[in-house]
């Protein structure tokens, strides 16, 4: 491993090559040896957390071609931010220094499908399931109240929401960001061609894949 970090737009830029790879049916699969494995073993220095929904079909080592060692993944469903994701964010900026964080949604989103549904209809869900609804309601409320209605319209302003609620919650973040060290993108992820597309970024300018 290198010894000096990458920046946050070298490290955004890692992710969407790797990206790019995984679309055209072309990846390199790196770091996934053993040489990685026993160069991993006694620290980890990933260069990006990967803060996505816990749906099975987004594997981010898979999506963004990369191997042991490099992300830092965090994921609940609909990628609904509580305490314990902010402190696993933070810890990941700020001990391990990584410098870009990344939100992953993606269309067909379970979460935010059911908390429309929970809201239109008014149908309840038990357990749980009903916080991570909770947690997704702002979002979906915010989309409506700027006239958005199609799906991935709703998901991508969900994708903005996460992306601002760590940024305004997490002090570090914030000073990671205005201080240049760090930077936050909030991507959504089309399931059928396997495309990461930005939606926001924090700290990065304006980028697009």
């Amino acid at each position: 491993m290198s010894d000096a970090p990458p920046t946050p737009s070298e490290a955004f830029d890692l992710l969407l090559a790797g990206n790019r790879r995984f679309i055209a049916g072309t990846p390199e699969h790196p770091n996934q040896d053993a040489t990685r494995r026993a160069e991993t073993a006694p620290e980890q220095r990933p260069f990006a957390v990967l803060f996505g929904c816990s749906d099975s079909r987004l594997a981010a080592e898979i999506i963004f071609d990369r191997g042991l060692g490099d992300l830092f993944v965090v994921r609940t469903a609909g990628h609904v931010a509580g305490s314990e994701v902010l402190g696993s964010i933070e810890y990941a900026v700020s001990i391990l220094g990584c410098p870009l964080v990344v939100v992953l949604g993606h269309d067909s989103c379970g979460a935010v499908a059911a908390t429309r549904a929970a809201l239109t209809d008014g149908l309840g869900t038990n357990g749980f399931v009903r916080d991570v609804i909770e947690r997704v309601t702002p979002s979906v409320l915010a989309a409506r109240a700027a006239g958005l209605t199609g799906n991935d319209d709703i998901i991508d302003e969900h994708i903005r929401h996460t992306v601002d609620l760590l940024v305004d919650r997490s002090r570090l973040l914030a000073d990671k960001i205005d201080a240049g060290e760090a930077a936050v993108a909030g991507l959504s992820y089309h399931l059928a061609d396997g495309s990461a597309r930005v939606v926001t970024t924090r700290g990065l300018g304006a980028r697009q894949a």
